[in-house]
This record gives C-alpha cells, structure tokens and sequence, in this order.
C-alpha cells in the first residue's frame, strides 16, 4: 500500500485512493504517478477519483467493483453516495482455486485454560441462569442480581474463580409456531449456550406454559435436566415470582463450590473458537483492523485453533471470494445457498440486500454493501474455508469456517456463541459499545482518533496501519498474543465495564402472533 501518509492505494488498479485525513480542495497527492488535485472537500477515509470516470462505468476498490458511477466523476473528486450507487451484475463463483493448504506451526503456542470433564476448554468460569421465555426474565435477573460483585461483593467474596453469575434473557419464547424455523433457531441457539463450555453450570427458568417449552430445548439438542450442572424449573411450579428466585438463588449457592474449585492450567490455543465481528465500520475497516485481525486469524489457524466468519448480508458481493479458497466444492455451494436464501428472505419481506452500509458507515467512508462486504471478508484471513453452518449450529471443524447470520452484531454474535465461540473479536471505526458473555469480547479500533476518542471501550489501536507506523503483520502478531492473553483470564475493557448480558440477542424469524 504505497502512501504520501495524505491517501493510501489499495491495488494498482483501482479508480479511487482513500484519505487519511481531512483533505482540502487544490490539496496535492504526490504519491500517485502523476500528482492528483482535490476538488472539494474530502474528508479522513473517504474515497477520492484517481481518473475520469464516465456515468454507468464500474468504480474500483481492491480491485473489485464497489458500484457504478451515477454521473461523470472527474479526477480529484469526492467519490461517494452522491456519485456512486449500487451495481447489480454477475459475480463468477469458482470453487478452491485459491485455496492453499495450511502449514501448521511445529510448537503451537498456549493458553492458560479451564479444562471441563468433558475434555472442552474454557476461557471464562461463569454459572448462567437461561430463560425459556420472555415472561421469566424477570426471575432470572433477581437471581444473578443477588450474586452482583458491585452490588453485593460478600456474595462471591469465596469464590474468586468464579467470573459471576448471569443471567441471559430475550423476548421471545411464545406467540410463535411451535414447528416452525424460528423456535428451531431460538432452541439451537439457548441448547448452544446451556452446554457452552464457559458455563459450569446452568439454571434453565421458564413461566410454564410458554410455547417454547424447556422440554423441547433440551430434547432438541439430547439434553437432560441433569440435577447436577443443568437444572430446570418454572415460575409456575416453583409457586410464582419470590419463591422462583429463592429457589434460584439457593440452587447457584449449591452450586458455587464446586465451580470454585476449577484450575487454570496450559493448553493448546487449538482449544480456541473466535467470532469475529465488525461493527460501526468506516472507510478504513477494510484497511487496518480488518485485515490485521484477518492476519491474527491466518496465526490461530496454524496453530491448530478455529475462526467463524458470519453476517451473511455483509460478505454479500464478496462472497466469490470465499468460494475461491472453499475447500470443496460442496462447501462452497453452502455459502452460496445461504446467500440465496438471504436473497428471497429480503425479497419475501420486501427488503433489499443493497440497505447497507448505515448512515454511521457512510459518515466513515463507505458507500455501497458491495465496498463494505470486501472489507469485512479481510477479518477471515486468507487460509481455506472448510465448512459452512447455519446460524447457531454447534462448530466442530477446525480452522476458518462460516456460520449464517443477520448482520447485526449481537444476534451474530450471540450465534457465534452458540455455536461453540469462546472469545469474540470485534473491530470498528466509528465506536461501538458492545460486549459477550459468557465469552469476552476484544475490541480493535480502526483508526488513531477514535482510539484516543474511546480508549476506555477499545482494546486494541489498529490506526497505526494507515498512520504508517505499524504493519499489518505486526498488529495480526499483536492481536493473536491478545487473543491468548484474554482466553488465560485478562479482561477486555468491555468486560471491565460490565457488558455481556443485555447483548444476548437470538435471531428471531418467523411470524409472531
């Protein structure tokens, strides 16, 4: 990326250079063979034309099409959504021509893990409280509530290996068809967290007459009330509200011994599972933190561990270039299902797959889904992609795969946990204020003003990448030690705030009535 540190070119070919910083018009790019003129104002991340482009005529970015051009845009020009427009045309699908067999290292590196019976590794030691249904979250934040450290710190004053109690509500669980895909997903997706190695233990609460029965939770998964790790109850049995939360409250005290009694010890960063998530993006995404977390991925790969890739409607126009390192054909064509049936999903709901980026995305730079797809699918790396799940789906390949979701971040981030993620990495440029539970969450900031804007919520600097003071090996190097640090229990700055429960967000599909 050769840059005067005024713009940065991405490939030879492209029609655009990106500001790294506030431009004025008659400012002069040298960088370029022959010096580029601003006309207008161009401001930090935005896109400026590096030849005259003629109305109808394709934009490059990456060398890929990011849209077409709604009017002639002259050399120096402001390129944006005043000029440049979505472009619908025919993206060649081919399947494992740039997949490359992965090297792994000799001596994969560790981590200071929590080792369950079952063999799965921990990174964090929580005890949750779940809920069937809307109608029991209530009950369920009276009793983690009794155990808050910042309310009550006698209450887990004996427990110090115990990260909290939880409890993860949503609203739905009634009102839907008890055979339809959204209590299948809904079901998928609290199985997933029930048995999620992050959690000792679990108390599953519901009302009693929900719809989405604990039964049917736990059956559709092969799971049982157990008595021991995984406990069941209803409001309506236990004889309503304040003898529920007694009774939960007496359950996590039985439980707190034992969940205290965990060790961390060294294991293989094999045993991590990494969502990665992009949200609040801008021009520069796609530039530093994207594929600096994409270059810490290509590391957990080869040792051994496992990254999920998500947000279907933010990989759509990139797509073709996950099926060009699937590992099989097969693979690949699941990817392109799942875009297809995103594609009728839109259509059914008389939505379109082009409404994005959002109106904070466009402020930072982007200007089409198809320029911001091509950024985001840097978080993955460049290893082969090896399989593709559907939202919630538990994980059990290792290396890079693809799990199914809404672009939202916490309803894909809540399936990524579901599915098996044990640590979340989430990068961003224009700020964002997120966190996981029970799997922490590192934040890795785009750009220099935004972290030293949000230093508090961000825990990683990627803007020394466009800066021109850090490489992208450098920071991937830096974020994979991050990685392995915040999996051995160092807290990210989201989890020293106290996020993570307010952000569980199951997907909801389907018709409430």
């Amino acid at each position: 990326m050769p840059t005067d540190h005024t713009v940065i070119r991405l490939h030879p070919n492209d029609d655009v250079v990106i500001a790294t910083r506030q431009l004025m018009s008659g400012a002069r790019i040298t960088s370029e063979a022959e010096p580029l003129v601003v006309s207008g104002l161009i401001p930090p991340g935005h896109k400026i034309a590096t030849r005259d482009i003629a109305k109808g005529e394709p934009v490059r970015r990456y060398n890929q099409i990011i849209g077409v051009a709604l009017d002639a845009i002259s050399r120096g020009q402001h390129v944006h959504v005043h000029n440049l427009g979505m472009a619908d045309f025919e993206r060649e699908h081919e399947f494992g021509v740039d997949m490359r067999e992965t090297h792994f290292v000799d001596k994969p590196a560790t981590f200071m893990g929590i080792r369950r019976e079952d063999g799965r590794v921990a990174t964090r030691n929580y005890i949750g409280v779940l809920t069937s249904v809307n109608c029991s979250a209530t009950v369920a934040r009276a009793i983690a509530d009794h155990f808050r450290r910042d309310v009550r710190p006698e209450a887990l004053a004996d427990y110090p290996n115990v990260d909290g109690v939880i409890a993860l509500t949503h609203g739905l669980g009634c009102g839907i068809d008890s055979l339809g895909d959204g209590i299948a997903i809904l079901r998928r997706t609290l199985a997933g967290y029930a048995v999620h190695p992050n959690f000792h233990s679990v108390l599953f609460i519901g009302l009693g007459c929900e719809t989405n029965q604990i039964s049917g939770i736990l059956g559709s998964a092969g799971l049982n009330d157990n008595g021991a790790k995984l406990r069941s109850f209803t409001i309506q049995d236990s004889g309503g509200t304040r003898k529920t939360i007694e009774r939960g409250v007496a359950m996590v005290k039985e439980l707190l011994a034992d969940a205290n009694r965990v060790k961390r010890e060294p294991v293989p960063a094999s045993h991590l599972v990494v969502g990665l998530q992009c949200g609040g993006s801008d021009g520069y995404s796609g530039i530093s933190a994207n594929p600096a977390l994409g270059a810490a991925v290509d590391r957990l790969v080869q040792h051994g561990g496992t990254a999920i890739l998500s947000e279907t409607p933010e990989v759509y126009g990139a797509e073709h270039l996950l099926t060009r390192r699937a590992v099989s054909r097969e693979v690949g064509e699941k990817l392109l299902t799942r875009i297809k049936w995103w594609e009728d999903y839109c259509a059914r709901n008389g939505a379109a797959m082009d409404n994005n980026p959002s109106a904070g995305n466009k402020v930072g730079g982007l200007t089409t889904i198809l320029e911001k797809s091509l950024g985001a699918v840097a978080k993955g790396g460049t290893t082969k992609l090896v399989e593709v799940y559907e939202y919630a789906q538990p994980i059990n390949a290792k290396g890079f795969v693809f799990m199914d979701s809404p672009g939202y971040d916490p309803v894909s981030a809540t399936g990524q946990v579901a599915s098996g993620a044990n640590l979340i990495c989430f990068t961003t440029g224009r700020g964002s204020a997120y966190g996981c539970a029970p799997s922490p969450s590192l934040k890795l900031a785009t750009n220099t003003a935004l972290w030293e804007r949000q230093e508090e919520d961000i825990d990683i600097n990627c803007g020394g990448v466009v800066d021109g003071t850090a490489s992208i090996d450098q920071l991937g190097e830096a974020i994979f030690q991050m990685m392995l640090d915040c999996a051995s229990g160092v807290a990210s700055k989201s989890e020293a705030h106290g996020y993570g429960q307010n952000e569980f967000v199951p997907w909801q599909v389907g018709v409430i009535t």
